[in-house]
C-alpha cells in the first residue's frame, strides 16, 4: 500500500468518524444483544437493542476495531434509532455490494457509508466495516425472537 493510498484510506472523515461514535457502550436491560468479531483482525463490535414496534427504540455498540470499523460504527450510530430491521438489513447489504462489487453507496440515511468508498480496495478491511451492521441485524432478530417466545 502506497502512503498516498494510506492517505485517501485513513482520511479526515474517516478518522473525525471514528473518534465520535453515537451511542458508544451498552444498554442495562437490551431484548437483543450480538458479538460480532471479524476472525482476520480481531476487531470487535457488541450490539445491543431495545425494538419496539419493529424498530430500534434504545441502541448502543461497544466498538473495539480498527479506524475503518469505528468509522462504519459512526456512521451506523448516527442514524440507528427508528429503523426497521429490513432498513438495517438494506444497508448491510448494500454496504457489501459497495465494498465488494463496485455498486454505489448506501440510499439516505446510510448514505455517510460512502466516506468508505476508498477501502474497496482493501478487501481485509471489510469484515471490520460490516460488523457494526451485521451485528445490529443479528441483534434485532434476537430481540423478534425473544419478544415472540
Amino acid at each position: 500500500m502506497a502512503d498516498s493510498d494510506l492517505i485517501q484510506l485513513y482520511s479526515g472523515r474517516i478518522l473525525a468518524l471514528a473518534a465520535n461514535i453515537p451511542h458508544h457502550g451498552r444498554l442495562a436491560a437490551p431484548q437483543g444483544s450480538v458479538k460480532r468479531r471479524s476472525p482476520l483482525c480481531g476487531s470487535t463490535v457488541t450490539v445491543d437493542v431495545v425494538v419496539a414496534n419493529g424498530r430500534i427504540a434504545a441502541f448502543a455498540q461497544d466498538v473495539k476495531a480498527c479506524a475503518l470499523g469505528q468509522a462504519a460504527a459512526s456512521v451506523l450510530g448516527a442514524v440507528a434509532v427508528g429503523r426497521s430491521r429490513a432498513e438495517i438489513e438494506g444497508a448491510r447489504d448494500a454496504l457489501r455490494a459497495m465494498l465488494r462489487d463496485g455498486a454505489d453507496a448506501p440510499a439516505a440515511p446510510f448514505d455517510g457509508y460512502a466516506v468508505l468508498t476508498p477501502a474497496r480496495e482493501y478487501k481485509n478491511r471489510h469484515a471490520s466495516i460490516m460488523l457494526a451492521l451485521e451485528a445490529t441485524a443479528e441483534a434485532m432478530l434476537a430481540a423478534e425472537q425473544a419478544a415472540t417466545a
